[in-house]
């Protein structure tokens, strides 16, 4: 059995393993699909992770360094690759009630050819309803972020909002942007592939900020008023800018992307001074929910996959490439981390 690991920073490879026996509170799933994390992933994959030396402390809400002697969060040669699982039951414990061998379920897992999952009160295992496609099922984690970013723009029926990034996460907050009422819906990005796709599926308008101003170009296409809400995934210095001068005065950026160290340049004595910006950086996992008691993590992901099992995301033009699992090591090289211009988010299928 074989499994996609890490090797060493930027480079991945399988190694084996021996399948285990599952405990009485899981099952084996034979994965039939997997997808990997275009996003925080790839920083780990990259070495680039705060977490190898140091550890985001829950008490002190702050990055402290680890304990010396301690392991690393992040061991090449161990970390495995990987984000979302699709694949049939072949084995449950004795104790497993709610699940049934031979039913297909989607979960968080890494990609490789069985996954051993805790099976029982575990609502992130989920079970595909019948002809559910499995590319809405592998964006069940970028959904949730869409869906959290959306809400903390406050976006609201007859806005006008951008959506800059369309990766996964960009393009799914593109559809619920849309569907929530918003009157416009700008898109951004470079490449024409993803604002195609975005175009499709609910933006009115896409621009290259390669190829134009894009603050000036939104408040045209708004009468010089700005759009409401930005929800911001790309992580760019040069697009929070853009933001910040196409931003209507007092409103929302939500700010999705894991962000890196930002170069010279970015300046908020500029737009941000006058415009009276509001950025909140929105982050699904966090509890507690912005909109805590109403809302927390769990509501999200029950929301994001009722969202996507019932045909209210379109999530098939999102999963590409698709590729096989012997072929995942050097795609995964290629379309995640070299090249993620050509992909949005890669699929991959087993034989």
């Amino acid at each position: 059995m074989k499994k996609l690991i890490a090797v060493q920073p930027r480079e991945a490879g399988f190694v084996e393993y021996t399948d285990r026996s599952i405990e009485n509170n899981q099952v084996k799933i034979k994965v039939e699909f997997a997808s990997p994390k275009h996003g925080t992933e790839v920083i780990d994959f990259r070495g680039q992770t705060p977490f190898i030396g140091e550890d985001f402390n829950e008490e002190w809400r702050m990055f402290m360094p680890r304990e010396e002697g301690s392991k690393p969060g992040i061991v090449f040669g161990e970390f495995q690759l990987g984000n979302m699982v699709v694949g049939k039951i072949v084995e449950k414990g004795s104790d497993v009630t709610e699940y049934e061998v031979g039913e297909t379920v989607c979960t968080y897992g890494p990609i490789m050819e069985t996954v051993i999952v805790n099976a029982i009160d575990n609502h992130r295992l989920r079970k595909m309803p019948e002809g559910a496609k499995w590319q809405n099922a592998v964006c069940y984690d970028p959904a949730q972020f869409a869906l959290s970013g959306v809400r903390d723009a406050n976006v609201r029926a007859g806005d006008y909002v951008m959506v800059v990034g369309l990766g996964a996460i960009g393009q799914i907050a593109v559809q619920l942007a849309k569907r929530a009422g918003a009157s416009l819906v700008i898109g951004v990005d470079p490449i024409s592939q993803r604002c195609e796709i975005a175009k499709r599926h609910g933006a009115n308008v896409c621009l290259d900020p390669t190829a134009c101003d894009v603050g000036y170009e939104v408040k045209k296409l708004t009468d010089k008023l700005g759009v409401d809400s930005i929800i911001e995934t790309s992580g760019n210095s040069a697009a929070l800018q853009a933001a910040l001068k196409g931003i209507a005065y007092g409103g929302t950026i939500s700010y999705v992307a894991f962000g890196k160290p930002f170069p010279e340049g970015l300046n908020f004595g500029r737009e941000a001074h006058f415009n009276n910006a509001k950025i909140v950086f929105s982050r699904a996992a966090s509890e507690p929910n912005p909109d805590y008691p109403r809302w927390n993590r769990k509501r999200i992901e029950d929301t994001c996959w009722e969202l996507l099992m019932n045909g209210y995301l379109h999530c098939e033009d999102i999963i590409n490439p698709v590729v096989s699992f012997e072929a995942s090591d050097k795609a995964y090289m290629q379309y995640v981390d070299q090249h993620p211009e050509l992909s949005i988010k890669m699929g991959i299928t087993f034989e």
